[in-house]
């Protein structure tokens, strides 16, 4: 009697055959199922190169181009008055004839009869507030409550640029003890090295997120600075529903010789990536409508301000939990300590056992040929040919096989 080849055991199967054996599906329904569309971790090294460039890119134009700060930073003047039949650009030109210069910004603030205008300018002393004050009611006789043309209808107020930075001051305060607690809590829940990474990966959003607005010229206002805070807890929940799964498939690794650290957390991000990205377009979608509605509708700039920041930092957060914490994660534990002992272990293991497959193989060629044929039982030939990766290593993200059949003899 012979060894029936679909009998075998998995390890007998160079990673090709395997794979050969297993039903073929599109790369979306691997990606759907978790069963091996990626293999983040197995090329972390490229990740990383497009992270550092990110980032890198982020640095640069902070500081070469720096920021536009919001009037709350810089200190100023608003003018508000009603806005029924009128226009911003009218409003600029208005505004430029009676100053000589132009305002910082002019925007149309709610909907209907309860619509503003509101500019934003340098800080105005007493002489500049009465002309602007007399060339816009000139220009647009706005209307009180009970509909007299009113020149008191133009309200004026200044901002402190003291406002902006104790806002910014509690901000940071803030972040610190948000970054505490954080990883506090992945420390004692998880462990060390998964609390380092979950910090890389918000330094990461930070400094990105700070970079887009930087490099796209977005106004950084108190809310701006607030809305930071916020996404700052999505890109932990994703980064911490990944290493839940990664902590739950590498329990028990450094006992077997099957998998690799590296492998069990790719299989965890193959099998969470649809959740972080179906999560990921369920915040995108109100917070385009927030600024959908902020800007074509209500004219608020508070609420463009956070629908902005918002967007930005959901997009970076996705990035950053699924290609750059879990891999940081792996080259962490993979540096020092039992998991790189484990690794070299496996790899060795494989490396032996590959050599001694091919050996078998270059036996069972000689032998069919000598009798002229090969044996080909169930379609797969018995015969395995020579390989080009004979590792024995699991395809990225497969599910673990499961108990060996005996063999038939």
């Amino acid at each position: 009697m012979t060894n029936r080849i679909d009998d075998a055991a998995p390890e007998d199967f160079s990673p090709e055959q395997e794979q050969q054996r297993l039903p073929q599906h599109s790369f979306f329904y691997r990606l759907y199922t978790g069963t091996g569309a990626l293999d983040v971790i197995g090329h972390r090294k490229r990740w990383y190169a497009i992270t550092g460039a990110i980032v890198a890119i982020a640095i640069v134009s902070m500081i070469v181009r720096g920021f536009t700060f919001g009037i709350d930073f810089e200190g100023g003047s608003r003018v508000q008055f009603p806005a029924e039949g009128v226009s911003t650009s009218k409003t600029e030109e208005v505004y430029r004839s009676a100053l000589g210069h132009d305002p910082v910004s002019v925007q149309t603030v709610g909907v209907g009869g309860n619509a503003t205008i509101l500019i934003r300018s340098d800080a105005l002393n007493t002489d500049q507030v009465s002309k602007l004050q007399g060339a816009l009611f000139e220009a647009f006789h706005p209307k009180d409550k009970d509909g007299k043309a009113d020149p008191a209808a133009i309200s004026f107020s200044d901002v402190s640029e003291t406002w902006g930075g104790e806002i910014t001051k509690k901000a940071l305060w803030a972040l610190a003890a948000f970054l505490l607690a954080v990883t506090l809590y992945i420390t004692i829940r998880y462990e060390r090295d998964m609390a380092l990474a979950a910090l890389a990966a918000l330094g990461f959003d930070l400094s990105v997120t700070a970079g887009v607005y930087s490099l796209i010229g977005f106004e950084v206002t108190p809310a701006t600075v607030i809305g930071m805070l916020t996404i700052l807890g999505f890109s932990l929940y994703d980064s911490v529903i990944v290493f839940d799964k990664v902590e739950e498939n590498t329990k028990g690794i450094l006992h077997v010789t099957r998998r690799t650290y590296a492998e069990q957390a790719n299989l965890a991000l193959n099998q969470t990536i649809m959740r972080s990205i179906n999560t990921s377009l369920i915040g995108i979608l109100p917070v385009l409508g927030l600024l959908v509605i902020a800007v074509w509708m209500l004219g608020v700039g508070t609420l463009k301000d956070l629908a902005l920041v918002q967007l930005v930092g959901l997009i970076v957060g996705t990035y950053s939990s699924i290609f750059f914490a879990t891999p940081l994660l792996v080259s962490i534990k993979e540096r020092f300590g039992p998991v790189a002992a484990h690794t070299k272990k496996v790899l060795a293991k494989r490396s032996g056992a590959g050599r001694a497959r091919v050996g078998s193989a270059a036996a069972s060629r000689a032998g069919a040929a000598t009798r002229g044929s090969d044996l080909v039982t169930n379609g797969v030939a018995r015969d395995h040919g020579p390989r080009s990766q004979a590792t024995g290593a699991p395809r990225p993200g497969a599910r673990p096989s499961g108990k060996r059949q005996k063999r038939r003899h």
